[in-house]
């Protein structure tokens, strides 16, 4: 990755979710415009093959799903919280996340409750996004915090600390999209490191890739050109789990509740009854786990 750019994965997600809006009927699974103003893509992005309507459809409404569980997660915690206090929400691997500019609703300080955004990235993907928002005329609020850092180089949970994070305090952390470039021995530290240092009460929502042989036939090809991709651009995939893989790992690290979530419980949460068939592909579920 260049220095002071997001990497190529951070803006297919971004380009995903504004395409959502233009070629998926409604209802949306999720409002995200602002991403798109972010990457400022060239002329033509929409010609590209990684957005093709019809063969990114099951990648582009498993991205929305798993934004929208994350942003859901969130917004329970603040309606179960009775307006008090302050609700810490941490994005590992936040790349081109606009949480904190569209959710100003859960955001933005009111009568005693809040919630404290925490952006983790690399140092250059941060840098290159401060610029972004300000271009853009965005504020970076005192409850938007960037904490620059590395996962594999262990330092994570320092830089997040410094930023501001408040370990006494429950809080609900997002994983998605990043276990998969991390050695599977990173992800279990990872795991173990957020089970011993959170609060009681936090949650965790990882995301994960499932070996191909369990994906549906018509998934498959898909995944192997994502694989493909993610090889020629420089941030290969490292790390597949089974379900059961994954949940024994959150156990081991000493979570008291794993919950398994599927594509097919997303579907259900969120596609039920679409009149445009719209589905997440299989291939990348999701872990919840608790304090």
């Amino acid at each position: 990755m260049a220095d002071e750019q997001p990497d190529n994965t951070a803006v297919r997600v971004a380009l995903w979710r504004a395409l959502h809006l233009e070629v998926d009927a409604p209802p949306h699974v999720l409002e995200d415009t602002v991403g798109l103003q972010l990457a400022a893509p060239p002329d033509g992005w929409r010609a590209r093959p990684d957005m093709h309507p019809q063969f990114t459809a099951g990648f582009r409404a498993s991205i929305v799903a798993r934004a929208r569980f994350m942003e859901d997660l969130v917004e329970q915690r603040v309606v179960a919280g009775d307006g008090a206090g302050v609700v810490q929400y941490v994005v590992l691997g936040a790349g081109l996340d606009t949480f904190a500019q569209r959710r100003l609703d859960l955001c933005a300080p009111s009568e005693g409750s809040r919630v404290r955004v925490f952006e983790v990235d690399q140092p250059g993907t941060q840098e290159w996004k401060r610029k972004r928002l300000a271009e853009l005329g965005y504020d970076v609020p005192d409850w938007l915090r960037f904490a620059p850092s590395s996962f594999e180089g262990g330092s994570w949970w320092a830089d997040l600390l410094a930023a501001g994070f408040d370990p006494a305090l429950p809080a609900i952390v997002s994983s998605t999209g990043v276990s998969m470039y991390l050695t599977k021995e990173a992800n279990a530290a990872t795991l173990r490191q957020l089970s011993s240092s959170l609060a009681a009460g936090s949650t965790l929502a990882m995301s994960f890739l499932l070996p191909l042989e369990l994906l549906a036939a018509e998934d498959r090809e898909g995944l192997i050109i994502s694989q493909r991709g993610a090889a020629a651009s420089g941030t290969p995939f490292l790390s597949f789990f089974t379900p059961s893989e994954m949940m024994e790992i959150a156990w081991s690290a000493g979570f008291r509740e794993v919950l398994h979530v599927s594509a097919a419980d997303q579907n259900a949460r969120y596609f039920a009854a679409r009149s445009d068939g719209l589905h997440s592909s299989t291939g990348e579920d999701l872990v919840i786990a608790a304090t």
